[in-house]
């Protein structure tokens, strides 16, 4: 093994959940080369996640005002890296890998996907459609390591809430007991999504969230970004019982601080759910169409419910409207799942592992 500490710049732009995922990249950089430097390069919004992964050195974020790229530029040639994972091989991301100067630079070669601008690279990963759609993404987005001499150890996406963020959240939701049988079950509702086709009705979750609280006695949170707080009002507006909704800004930091503190979180295929699992919190999560293969959260400890595919479209003139075949961002599958599925996959996650 090279004993050498490497630089090494791991480009991927977006979205919060494949930010996480890479994870298992970073763990395998710092097993293969111990003192490794390991620089993220991503952008701003979705930034806030990547220090919470103890095997980050570093963290670059794309300039957002055309003034700020000579500054970008100089530093990341002073940088001098060694080696590049564009994860992204787009005309910006490639420019960027070849203007580094590393000695060793990597994308991938997909199957059904152009492979753009081979001059910017030194190696490609060749990866087949069907790979790809019958493997989780982070078995994918290892398949940059082995063409730069690294070996596949570790599958593990782990990430750690910072001591100022955890203390910023405690008078949120309280302190944890030392023992769990000390209180009741704390289940934390986060009922967005990117997508509105993707959107679990309200009803359905102030159904659940009634039964959580009714019959297990759980206590339920519930939190949203700025723009979903008109949907966190609609689901307490329908519910029976007091959902506790936490109204708060709160940084991608301290929200994954907060996610620690609960035993349960339930929510749809999104970022929030990756960041969930990779701060040890068990997981329910409503898939539409998604490839759940793909997305689902990682572990033993999680639960993803969705329904048999392809499922029956909602036909042209029926509420909520027509769906898109073939686009998971259009397509209303999720609600082909009931409040009694959802209710008892919670009520088995709350169960104490033996």
């Amino acid at each position: 093994m090279d004993t050498a500490a490497p630089r090494v710049l791991v480009i991927r732009r977006r979205y919060l959940g494949d930010i996480v995922l890479l994870g298992p990249v970073f763990r395998n950089l710092r097993l293969h080369w111990p003192g490794v430097q390991i620089t993220a390069l991503t952008e701003a919004p979705y930034a806030g996640v990547l220090p919470l992964n103890p095997d980050v050195t570093s963290v670059l974020t794309f300039p957002r005002r055309l003034t700020e790229w000579p500054a970008f530029l100089r530093a990341l040639r002073r940088a001098r890296f060694t080696h590049v994972l564009d994860f992204d091989n787009t005309e910006k991301t490639a420019l960027l890998t070849s203007f580094t100067g590393a000695l060793l630079r990597v994308a991938f070669d997909r199957e059904l996907v152009k492979f753009r601008y081979h001059r910017c690279y030194t190696h490609s990963a060749k990866v087949t459609n069907a790979f790809y759609d019958s493997h989780h993404i982070t078995e994918t987005y290892l398949q940059l390591l082995p063409p730069l001499g690294v070996r596949l150890v570790s599958r593990e996406v782990h990430l750690v809430p910072r001591p100022d963020d955890l203390a910023i959240i405690a008078p949120l939701v309280g302190p944890r007991p030392k023992t769990p049988n000390s209180r009741p079950s704390r289940i934390l509702l986060h009922p967005g999504s990117r997508s509105a086709f993707r959107l679990w009705p309200a009803e359905r979750f102030a159904a659940t969230c009634d039964r959580l609280q009714d019959e297990l006695g759980a206590q339920v949170f519930v939190v949203a970004g700025p723009a979903e707080q008109a949907l966190v009002g609609q689901i307490r507006a329908l519910a029976k019982t007091h959902l506790i909704a936490l109204e708060q800004r709160l940084s991608v930091g301290q929200f994954a601080a907060l996610l620690a503190q609960f035993d349960l979180f339930l929510c749809h295929d999104s970022g929030p759910m990756h960041i969930a699992a990779a701060v040890g919190t068990p997981v329910v999560a409503l898939f539409g169409s998604q490839n759940a293969t793909i997305w689902r959260p990682l572990g033993d400890r999680h639960t993803v419910l969705q329904t048999s595919l392809p499922c029956a479209c909602f036909p042209v003139g029926e509420a909520p409207g027509p769906c898109v075949r073939g686009d998971s961002y259009r397509s209303y599958c999720v609600r082909q799942l009931a409040v009694e599925q959802v209710f008892h996959s919670a009520k088995a996650a709350l169960r104490p592992s033996k």
